[in-house]
């Protein structure tokens, strides 16, 4: 349990990792709605910084037929919540610099994570004007992800830092660590093929083809996404294993690779939906919505396989009940 307070920039950290899943989370939601060229300009909306209110106050070169309310508002706070992230990230890249520039492992991903989002917001400009083409969708939901885990990669070493003592490379978990980044580069390939997945899809129902009969349309790219999906869940059981044996000295390493094993499970639970249930939109909001807090749970894994102090429990309930000491 945590036994001290959180610093300002692990108070900030967090709020920003959390607030990056919740943009990554609305983004899904606004896939699923169909709502991604809502608004068909980038970086205004139909020519305007504030969305029209009508067909009617449209300007001339836009077709009154692309305008549709909840499809329009669905993507424009999406963009609003990604200034917001953006506008936290820069906050968390000056009290880094403040407090932390002598610290590599937090300035560096910091730093990293603000010119990736740069990079971001340029993406989510080609998203629109490749009109969704699934290849640079996949690139914004990979940068996305990328962020997230550089966040989270200052983060805990800031969390594992404030305890006294400097995180130093644990010999003894290398196993561990390195068969943790290969769960994590076959969970991102597992994003990318799945996005690739939901793009045919979108295609194959632009050409009228059933719900109910449009994942079948998709080819052995589908097949590859199941088969990626068994891999990821076998890797997060052999972690979730291996880690049993360190759970005396390093009990967070176990709840962490239980956690990891249990949203694999998660995941191919919602993809039997998915694939048996004609696509619900909520189950793929919630595809998503696993698919990176996997990829947040093996991060975390990852650093405390790396740098982790005996006896250090970095649960997430922890951290709940850190914060709300904070009030």
């Amino acid at each position: 349990m945590f036994t001290r307070r959180l610093s300002a920039f692990e108070r900030l950290a967090i709020a920003t990792t959390v607030t990056t899943y919740g943009l990554i989370l609305v983004g899904g939601l606004v896939r699923a709605s169909g709502a991604g060229l809502g608004c068909p300009d980038w970086p205004r909306c139909f020519g305007t910084w504030i969305p029209p209110l009508s067909p009617d106050t449209l300007p001339a070169e836009f077709d009154p037929s692309q305008f549709n309310a909840w499809l329009m508002w669905t993507e424009y706070l999406n963009r609003l919540l990604g200034v917001v992230v953006g506008f936290l990230i820069l906050a968390t890249c000056g009290v880094a610099w403040r407090v932390h520039r002598r610290q590599r492992h937090v300035i560096v991903p910091v730093v990293a994570a603000l010119l990736l989002t740069g990079y971001e917001g340029w993406l989510g400009g080609r998203v629109v004007a490749h009109e969704l083409a699934p290849w640079i969708v996949t690139a914004h939901l990979v940068v996305a992800l990328v962020i997230v885990s550089l966040l989270l990669y200052a983060t805990t070493y800031a969390l594992l830092s404030g305890r006294g003592e400097r995180p130093t490379a644990r010999g003894q978990l290398r196993t561990l660590e390195w068969s943790a980044a290969i769960v994590i580069g076959l969970t991102l390939a597992q994003v990318a093929i799945g996005t690739q997945v939901r793009g045919r899809i979108d295609d194959a129902v632009a050409r009228d083809v059933p719900r109910s009969t449009a994942l079948s349309s998709v080819g052995r790219i589908d097949l590859w996404h199941r088969d990626g999906a068994l891999l990821v869940l076998g890797g997060t059981l052999v972690l979730t294993m291996v880690a049993r044996r360190q759970r005396h000295a390093y009990p967070s390493l176990q709840k962490v690779a239980g956690t990891s094993a249990l949203l694999a499970s998660g995941q191919i639970a919602v993809g039997i939906v998915l694939a048996y249930l004609a696509l619900p939109p909520p189950a793929q909001v919630a595809h998503l919505a696993l698919a990176s807090l996997l990829l947040g749970t093996l991060t975390v894994f990852f650093l405390l396989a790396r740098w982790a102090l005996p006896a250090v429990d970095l649960a997430p309930s922890d951290v709940s009940s850190a914060l709300r000491e904070q009030g």
